[in-house]
């Protein structure tokens, strides 16, 4: 069989299983009790780490009113987002697990709807009345309970987590002076937790990724705390849809055949954004998985390959983690942390760990994405065949001979689109974004560009 015809059935199998995953996703939300789905851009979303359509305010005004919000004439945190929250109190966790979630991001993917000061972690983008990252709490809760679940942020974003997440403790928010990619923001959790339980299995798991299908969610992550008590970093493997070129890959191994873990084995290598041709050459082997970066071990172990492969960045960490808690917290951390290095977490440990053996991955079912760009975003909303996706306000949208793509009228204002095929429309207060949905993943470039001209906007 062809590169090209297995691209082109696994691009089927790719909307079938889109359709039911959104079909599973409103399963989820009946089963958990969650309010019916709203757009976060509604007129009716009054207090949102969004900006209404319905007011047009600036988006700096918007921003401000997030970060330094003092309620006035009554106006509270809608009940679809706060009284979810307080319905999310489970049963006692029984995984064993404490879990930190990384919430960073500069807003380029997906400006002009996300910016520096307002990541797409902090937006609804699946018009359901919940962001990504209460998504991503309410996944976790009954894995690790409130009392186990960290999030490693920026100083800028501390307020509106907080105000997102308000069960959220205190102590288990740590705060980046400034962005130092992964590594040194799941270390810093690990570093402090080891301190706390010299045994804890941490997981990590991104604020804004989308995933449905909790039970097999829950299932992975099980399997992948069994495999961590053995000492080894577990990452899950998520069952490719399609021959991606915007998402790495992990080579299986052996099976592990570990008691409580039968799908997990070894991973032989991971391996970088491919070609097209080569990304269809690893489906149709069966033995690659995408690289989610979502990964469980034990805090300890995390803390000793990382003193073996970046030791300057493992000896910064314990530094600051010694002081976290006492009056020279910040002082230690003013110090420390700008000159440690910036450096993801697959090639700081995880990718010399496989060479010697030390990683496994836990092959998952469930559904998956990182929301790289508008059109991996096109994707998760639904729409009529060939229909341009509305984000927001769909009697806003005029269109006429308009083939896919996805429109977003956040400003308030009708948007007529006549003949345009795959277009991406993001139109907000204070900035409009044309593009097309095959060049989305340039956006960041054009965020470059304002950068030097209307930094304001970015």
């Amino acid at each position: 069989m062809s590169n090209e015809l297995l691209s082109q059935i696994l691009g089927g199998i790719s909307q079938l299983q889109s359709q039911l995953l959104r079909v599973n996703d409103r399963l989820d939300a009946i089963e958990s009790g969650g309010a019916q789905p709203f757009t976060p851009l509604s007129r009716d979303f009054a207090f949102s780490p969004n900006f209404s359509p319905g007011k047009r305010v600036s988006y700096s005004s918007h921003s401000n009113s997030v970060n330094h919000h003092v309620p006035k004439d009554g106006l509270t945190m809608p009940s679809s987002v706060a009284e979810k929250d307080s319905s999310l109190e489970p049963a006692e966790p029984d995984v064993g697990m404490w879990t930190v979630v990384p919430a960073g991001g500069a807003g380029t993917r997906l400006w002009p709807l996300s910016r520096q000061n307002c990541p797409k972690f902090l937006l609804d983008l699946t018009g359901q009345g919940r962001t990504l990252i209460q998504n991503t709490w309410d996944r976790l809760l009954p894995l690790s309970g409130a009392d186990r679940l960290m999030v490693v942020t920026g100083k800028s974003h501390v307020d509106a987590v907080g105000m997102q997440l308000p069960h959220l403790k205190s102590n288990n928010v740590f705060a980046e002076p400034s962005p130092k990619e992964s590594m040194a923001a799941i270390g810093l959790a690990a570093a402090v937790l080891l301190r706390r339980d010299p045994e804890a299995v941490l997981g990590s798991f991104a604020a804004d990724h989308i995933i449905s299908g909790r039970d097999a969610f829950e299932s992975s992550v099980r399997e992948a705390v069994r495999v961590a008590h053995e000492g080894y970093l577990v990452t899950i493997g998520i069952a490719p849809s399609h021959p991606s070129t915007g998402f790495g890959y992990i080579k299986l191994g052996e099976q592990l055949e570990l008691s409580g873990a039968p799908n997990a084995h070894k991973v032989l290598e991971f391996k970088e954004k491919p070609d097209a041709r080569t990304a269809a050459a690893y489906l149709s082997t069966g033995k690659y998985r995408w690289n989610g970066g979502m990964f469980v071990v034990k805090a300890k172990v995390l803390m000793s390959l990382l003193e073996d492969n970046v030791p300057e960045l493992a000896e910064g960490l314990h530094a600051v983690a010694a002081a976290w808690g006492t009056s020279d917290q910040e002082r230690v951390l003013s110090e420390t942390w700008p000159s440690l290095p910036k450096i993801a977490i697959d090639h700081a440990v995880a990718e010399p760990a496989s060479r010697v053996g030390r990683v496994a991955v836990v092959p998952a079912t469930f559904g998956w994405d990182d929301v790289g760009d508008f059109a991996s975003l096109a994707d998760l909303l639904p729409a009529e065949k060939n229909q341009a996706r509305v984000l927001g306000d769909q009697s806003l949208v005029i269109t006429e001979g308009q083939v896919g793509g996805i429109i977003v009228p956040a400003s308030g204002r009708a948007i007529a689109c006549l003949g345009m095929d795959d277009v991406v429309v993001v139109d907000t207060p204070d900035a409009l974004l044309i593009t097309t949905r095959a060049r989305s993943q340039d956006v960041k470039s054009i965020v470059g560009k304002c950068k030097k001209t209307h930094p304001e906007l970015c």
